[in-house]
């Protein structure tokens, strides 16, 4: 097996050291908006609703404001079990992207044809997203800036050029021209893929427009569970109080799904962040980086990074980590063996920058599916509908769920309800230990393929058949 190039080139401990004394463990997108964003009341007890949300999340906040705006004299509700935006949607690194899919070539592997369509929707749900921020006056820091894949080893060159007429292939010279890196050999840019935004300012400013046009967000009350007869209204108890309710859209994320029918299709994957002070007009001039592209790399096991409005640097990803027991627990986010590896891969890509300090470390949970993107179900004859599985990419595939959940919730044949990605249901994950002995192998796996020219053993080639796998 062949030693990556961050094992190749480490720094020296002392500089990593360096970088992680004093480190805040705190998400940085949550703690920057702690003091302006609304608060909103507890559910003050037992109520009647025409729409209930679960999740206040972008999903769960997607959705009820599609839902108020079709339907101005409806009562909806949206019930958070803490804070709005405090999960996956306040800490997420801020890519707001495209792809529906989690990328391209999921999306040839498992739909190879729809993918021109799926594409097309990807772009028009992002442009979309753009239009409604820029229409209602959303404080979001959005920035359209596009995408930039880096080939960090000499066998991820080779993949260069072969995806579609919409990326620019780069070679070493172009690419350092963007993003000045010893590691970086060649790239590929995509102008229109991706936008940065501040994560929890989206959750924030998704919230104060749901508010303003009329739907009811009570946080710090949790659904326990989900009942209702044929033709009988729909029962949501909660550790306040009973919502009763029409219809209901479930945007629960990593957590526990109401419908036990999804128990198995989910799992909670931990991914790890740092993210840098604000850094010095000489120290981003050693970089360039001036288009402020969203940046990933190549690997199985990648890292992403983007400039913050304040210009300091985020940098995550790389380790995907999966607790035995699959549960989601505080202390899990306080992994300083992942953080640190975090750092010493930053110093490898960024020399230049050594002496930059970090200010927040945190984590998150990524609802990992089978098939790495949302899926749909249902329930109550179509009165509940159901997502889940987003993997990681949910800033903008979000918006294209909460779409499909009202159409759904409304009747509606179109072309987003009529897709195989929609109809679809993915294979669930086995039970323990058996998904613990899986995710694992198949994690070593992958970093078996990054220390091999990328080469896929038995393993992952069996799990690319099966529909199944893990990414992060």
């Amino acid at each position: 097996m062949q030693p990556t190039i961050f094992e190749k080139n480490p720094p020296a401990q002392a500089v990593i050291d360096q970088s992680l004394a004093g480190t805040k463990l705190a998400c940085y997108w949550i703690e920057d908006i702690e003091q302006s964003a609304a608060r909103y009341q507890a559910l003050p007890g037992a109520l009647q609703a025409d729409d209930v949300v679960v999740g206040g999340g972008y999903a769960g906040l997607w959705t009820a404001i599609k839902l108020k705006t079709e339907h101005p004299e409806r009562r909806v509700v949206l019930l958070e079990a803490k804070r709005v935006g405090w999960a996956a949607s306040g800490r997420n690194g801020g890519f707001c992207e495209a792809s529906i899919t989690h990328g391209e070539p999921n999306a040839e592997a498992r739909w190879p044809e729809d993918v021109d369509q799926l594409r097309r929707i990807g772009y028009e749900n992002l442009d979309a997203i753009e239009s409604f921020i820029a229409e209602h006056g959303l404080d979001v820091d959005f920035e359209r800036t596009g995408q930039l894949s880096v080939a960090n080893e000499p066998y991820q060159v080779e993949w260069v050029g072969e995806s579609d007429e919409h990326v620019q292939a780069l070679d070493a010279a172009q690419v350092q021209q963007r993003v000045a890196s010893p590691t970086f050999l060649a790239g590929e840019f995509s102008p229109r893929e991706n936008a940065n935004v501040h994560p929890a300012k989206l959750a924030a400013e998704l919230a104060r427009h749901a508010s303003e046009i009329g739907v009811e967000i009570y946080e710090e009350t949790r659904v326990t569970g989900l009942s209702g007869r044929q033709d009988e209204p729909l029962q949501l108890e909660t550790d306040r109080g009973t919502v009763t309710a029409d219809r209901a859209a479930l945007c629960t994320n990593v957590f526990p799904s109401l419908l036990k029918r999804y128990s198995f299709h989910t799992v909670p994957v931990y991914d790890y962040v740092l993210m840098t002070e604000p850094l010095t007009d000489e120290q981003l001039a050693s970089i360039g980086w001036e288009g402020r592209e969203g940046l990933a790399d190549m690997a199985n096991q990648f890292h992403y990074s983007r400039l913050t409005k304040d210009n300091r640097i985020l940098w995550g990803g790389y380790d995907a980590v999966y607790f035995a027991g699959g549960r989601i627990k505080q202390n899990y986010e306080d992994r300083m063996e992942s953080h640190r590896k975090l750092a010493s891969h930053f110093f490898t890509t960024f020399p230049q920058l050594a002496g930059v300090k970090f200010s927040h470390r945190w984590a998150g949970v990524i609802d990992t599916s089978t098939r790495f993107c949302a899926f749909w179900g249902q329930a109550h004859g179509g009165r509940v509908q159901y997502v889940a599985g987003f993997t990681g990419l949910g800033v903008g595939a979000t918006h294209f769920a909460a779409d499909v959940i009202v159409d759904r919730l409304e009747g509606r044949t179109t072309e987003r309800t009529e897709l195989k990605m929609v109809k679809d249901v993915p294979l669930p994950f086995p039970p323990e230990p058996v998904a613990s002995i899986g995710i694992n192998m198949t994690r070593w796996a992958l970093d078996r393929a990054d220390h091999n020219d990328g080469k896929r053993n038995v393993l992952l080639k069996t799990l690319d058949a099966l529909g199944l796998g893990f990414d992060s």
